[in-house]
């Protein structure tokens, strides 16, 4: 494919995108249908339309309109391309453009790229942290790995990338966390990765779970499990009895498998029994510290949904908190940045719960973590 094909296919893509249609099940549409795609088409078309969510609101602006070939003419006039020389209806070049495109606004303004309702909202919650967050979600996000210990040390892992291509190098503040710098797209086929060395992890999630207080042979629960990323990272530590368990079972299905290949026994289960040292609860969000990594969620958001999800988020906390013995911990997380989601959840359960008490609470955003990641920590009372 040329250049201006992977545009022509972005703009397909992005109509089923914009029409509601989830970003990957659109991609994957197009790839089944154009097998005359490479691997290198693929990723790039992939990129485009990325790319384009991110910058949806600002590209639209420089493009003059909201539909998908007025953000790829946007993109263009960003990089400083005239669109004409890639819309010339050459080929599988896209049409030519009219006599009304290609004529918007000449500045690029980050805060066009959240939603209009969301930004007296972030502006209240982030204050100064809100440019920084705005210039954030409009780039790609990296790619971070973990490396298990019970495989091998940060020396070993960077060494056994390279070996199959990727580069990466370790935080200078958390080692076991490496950043990919070249090779991300071979990391899932690299030795490391197949063998259990390494796992695919935001930095933000690795900081939160190291903060938190583990002891060999405590019992801890990973109640809202997922994947059970956070759960492979906490039997990574210590020789502790660790349980996952998700209201959607099938969102486990591949925790055994990549348990066994960590070394890390993890047991899912249907219903937690008992009390336990440590209770995570990384509760169902907005998703709003990922954007950059799903970015069109970004726009299907609505003030309806946050607040269902307060209102899960409260419920699911409540829950959680009753699986914590007297003298354990609760860790709540979630991967947004928004105050109602993280501060309002946490502050509203300890005005109801006299028996547990404030640890510790953060925020993480570049570039102390990666996502924007909330973690707050409490501890239930001896009598509670």
């Amino acid at each position: 494919m040329t250049p201006n094909a992977r545009v022509a296919a972005a703009i397909a893509i992005l109509d089923d995108v914009l029409a509601g249609a989830p970003a990957e099940q659109a991609l994957l549409r197009w790839s089944r249908a154009s097998r005359f795609a490479g691997s290198g088409d693929r990723a790039a078309v992939r990129d485009l339309v990325f790319d384009a969510l991110r910058r949806r609101g600002s590209w639209a602006a420089l493009g003059g309109g909201p539909d998908a070939r007025a953000l790829m003419i946007g993109r263009l006039r960003e990089e400083g391309i005239d669109p004409a020389a890639v819309f010339t209806g050459a080929g599988h070049d896209p049409l030519p453009l009219l006599d009304t495109e290609g004529y918007g606004d000449a500045t690029v303004e980050p805060l066009r790229d959240i939603p209009h309702w969301l930004i007296p909202i972030l502006s209240n919650d982030l204050a100064d942290d809100l440019e920084r967050f705005s210039q954030m979600i409009r780039d790609r996000a990296p790619v971070w790995l973990r490396v298990n210990a019970r495989r091998g040390s940060p020396t070993e892992a960077t060494a056994s990338l390279a070996r199959d291509g990727v580069t990466a190098s370790a935080h200078a503040d958390w080692p076991s966390a490496l950043e990919v710098t070249d090779g991300a797209r071979r990391m899932t086929r690299a030795t490391a990765y197949v063998e259990g060395l390494v796992e695919l992890q935001d930095l933000s999630p690795q900081i939160a779970c190291l903060s938190l207080p583990l002891a060999d042979g405590d019992r801890v629960l990973d109640y809202c499990a997922g994947g059970g990323g956070k759960a492979l990272a906490l039997a990574a530590r210590a020789r502790i009895d660790i349980e996952a368990h998700d209201a959607d079972l099938d969102r486990m299905r591949d925790l055994p498998a990549r348990a066994a290949r960590a070394g890390t026994p993890v047991k899912p289960v249907d219903r937690p029994d008992g009390l336990y040292d440590l209770v995570v609860a990384d509760v169902p969000c907005s998703g709003s510290g990922t954007w950059r990594r799903t970015p069109d969620a970004k726009w299907r958001l609505t003030s309806e949904r946050l607040a269902e999800l307060v209102a899960l988020q409260t419920a699911i906390v409540s829950q959680a908190a009753d699986h914590v013995r007297p003298g354990g911990h609760l860790a709540y997380m979630t991967c947004s940045v928004i105050r109602a989601e993280n501060d309002g959840i946490v502050d509203q359960f300890l005005d109801a719960r006299d028996d547990f008490t404030l640890v510790s609470r953060d925020l993480l955003l570049p570039p102390k973590g990666s996502d924007g990641f909330f973690h707050a920590l409490l501890r239930r009372t001896e009598d509670g």
